[in-house]
């Protein structure tokens, strides 16, 4: 299925490409773009950690922690 970007004044289809066509690794460059741009996929919201694992009894991780104005907990795992 086709992707278009708006324009003022036009609309145009944004090529296909794969993360190795743009020299990206998919994991920690998706991570590090998003961290620094959150607002893409939770507007307001403050990225507080990444990676966080600090549980007890459990060695699993939070990819991205968050919180939004509203003092709720953000949490963004990517997967594939």
């Amino acid at each position: 299925m086709p992707i278009y970007e708006f324009a003022s004044e036009e609309i145009r289809p944004l090529l296909r490409t794969t993360f190795s066509q743009m020299q990206l690794q998919e994991r920690r460059d998706l991570q590090r773009l998003l961290r620094t741009n959150i607002s893409v996929v939770a507007p307001d919201t403050l990225v507080i950690a990444e990676e966080f694992g600090d549980w007890d009894e459990s060695r699993r991780r939070i990819d991205l922690l968050g919180i939004d104005r509203d003092a709720n907990l953000v949490v963004v795992e990517l997967k594939r």
